[in-house]
C-alpha cells in the first residue's frame, strides 16, 4: 500500500510494475492507494497489507507505541522535509524566523524537528507563531498568510510555487541540526517477517532493479509513468519526478544501521519515545542470512 495518492516518489514502483520486474521476481503486486495517510502501516501491522510505504520518523513512533511493524527496505533514502519561505521574503537564515508566523499540517514529529533547527540557530518555538494551515502549505506561504511553512516537500512544494510565479527558498532540515534519515520506507509485519523474507527480498529487487533503470532512463521514464494513468500527466508531476531522481535509494533493501540508531536516539532524547529500542526492533536486512 502506497502512503498517499501516486505521484513521482513511487516512480520505482510503478515502473517496476510497467517492465514486469514484478512478475520476474515470481510477484503478483497490487498498488494501492489509501484514502487516509495514516492508514497503511496499520494495515501492515494487522496484515490486511504486506507491504506499506511510511517515513522512518513515523516507524520510531509507531514501534514504541506498540505496532508490530519493521522496516524491510528503502524507497527515499534521503529527507524530503524541509522549511520553505517565499525568496522575495527578509527571511535569509533560520535565524530570521523570529517572531514570525510559522504555518505546519501535523504536529509531533513535525514540531520536534522544527524545533530543532531552531535551536540549531539559538531560538525556540517561543520565538515563532506557530499557525496550523490544514496541508494548505503552498497557498499559505503564495497568500502571505504565514512567513514560512515547516514539513513542505523539496521535491513537490518549490515546483509547485514556481509555477504561481513565486521562487521558493528552501531551508533543508539535515542541515539545521537535524540527523538524516530516510524520507520512505516500506515497512511489514515484524511477527511474519521471516516467514515472507524471501518475498520480500524479490520484491526489493524489482524495486532496485527499477530505480536502476529510472537513473538510466529518465526521460522514458517519466513518459512511461505519465502514460500509465491519464492523472499524473501534470506539469507540477514531470518537475517533480526530476526533483525526486536523486533521492531514491539504489540499494532499496540496504540498511545504514546507524541512521535508525541516531533518529531512535534523537526522538528518545526530546521525550518522543519512551524507550529505545535494539535495532533489529526497528529496521532488518532481508538479504541478511
Amino acid at each position: 500500500m502506497l502512503d498517499w495518492y501516486t505521484n513521482p516518489g513511487h516512480a520505482p514502483l510503478v515502473l517496476a510494475q510497467e517492465l514486469g520486474l514484478f512478475k520476474k521476481h515470481d510477484l503478483d503486486v497490487e498498488l494501492i492507494a489509501p484514502a487516509d495517510p495514516s492508514v497503511p502501516p496499520k494495515l501492515a501491522a494487522a496484515e490486511r497489507v504486506d507491504i506499506a510505504i511510511s517515513y522512518q520518523p513515523q516507524l520510531h513512533l509507531q514501534i514504541d507505541q506498540g505496532l508490530p511493524l519493521v522496516r524491510i527496505g528503502t524507497l527515499v533514502a534521503t529527507p524530503l522535509n524541509v522549511v520553505v519561505v517565499r525568496a522575495d521574503s527578509d527571511i535569509q537564515s533560520i535565524a530570521d524566523l523570529k517572531g514570525k508566523r510559522v504555518g505546519y499540517s501535523v504536529g509531533g514529529v513535525e514540531e520536534v524537528l522544527l524545533s530543532t533547527m531552531l535551536q540549531h540557530s539559538g531560538l525556540t518555538l517561543d520565538d515563532i507563531t506557530l499557525t496550523n494551515v490544514n496541508f494548505s502549505l503552498t497557498p499559505s506561504l503564495l497568500t502571505r498568510k504565514v512567513d514560512a511553512v515547516t514539513g513542505a516537500f523539496r521535491n513537490f512544494e518549490l515546483a509547485q510555487m514556481a509555477q504561481e510565479g513565486v521562487k521558493g527558498r528552501a531551508f533543508y532540515i539535515e542541515e539545521e541540526g537535524v540527523p538524516t534519515y530516510d524520507e520512505l520506507i516500506f515497512v511489514a509485519n515484524s511477527d511474519s517477517y521471516e516467514r515472507k523474507q524471501a518475498q520480500y527480498a524479490g520484491f526489493l529487487a524489482a524495486v532496485g532493479e527499477a530505480t536502476a533503470w529510472i537513473i538510466n532512463h529518465p526521460d522514458q521514464g517519466w513518459e512511461m509513468f505519465r502514460d500509465s494513468d491519464p492523472a499524473l500527466d501534470t506539469e507540477l508531476n514531470k518537475e517533480a519526478w526530476y526533483a525526486t531522481l536523486p533521492r531514491f535509494a539504489l540499494r532499496p533493501a540496504a540498511l545504514d544501521a546507524g541512521r535508525y540508531r541516531d533518529f531512535e536516539d534523537f526522538l528518545f532524547e526530546r521525550g518522543m519515545i519512551k524507550k529505545r529500542q535494539s535495532l533489529s526492533h526497528l529496521a532488518v536486512d532481508v538479504n541478511a542470512p
